[in-house]
């Protein structure tokens, strides 16, 4: 056997001992993957997910059709269809109310900047990154499947004016 192959085959073997001194290294800890249908994995405090349409104490809506939202949206997945509140059934606070509200979860790509362009605090990126769906139509998130179904849903205070 030459020197040039007895070299080689001694870097080879080198590598071997390596790799599997990295094996025995973690055989024996404990695994750290999560369970993951029984037990969700944690996520940080400024994680974003879903978006909500968070409403006040007494159960108004906080979007006051602004559209704010929509020219901060760099991906362009917002649309709000803005319309005069009635004076007798008002629907926010505000002079206008968003008649609709889409959000095309395709194209979100959760930067949170729709949150900060929000005046009124309206729109809010919970925690929940479960966001699947079997059609396009059905990642099209509409007022009603956005907007809590009780105040203070989305982890937002819903005594805090904004």
């Amino acid at each position: 056997m030459s020197a040039d192959a007895l070299g080689r085959r001694l870097r080879q073997t080198w590598a071997m001992v390596k790799g599997m001194g990295i094996v025995g290294r973690y055989l024996f800890r404990r695994p750290v993957t999560v369970p993951y249908p029984e037990k969700r994995a944690p996520v940080q405090q400024r994680f974003k997910g879903r978006h909500y349409l968070t409403l006040f104490a007494d159960g108004m809506e906080r979007c006051v059709g602004c559209e704010l939202c929509v020219i901060a949206c760099p991906s362009q997945s917002i649309y709000v269809r803005a319309e005069e509140n009635d004076p007798l059934r008002p629907h926010s606070k505000g002079e206008r109310y968003a008649a609709d509200f889409q959000i095309n979860m395709l194209r979100c790509i959760f930067c949170g900047l729709c949150e900060e362009a929000c005046p009124t605090g309206a729109i809010v990126l919970g925690h929940e990154y479960e966001l699947s769906g079997y059609t396009r139509a059905s990642l099209i998130y509409t007022k009603d499947r956005l907007t809590e179904r009780v105040p203070g849903e989305s982890g937002r205070d819903p005594n805090r004016e904004v």
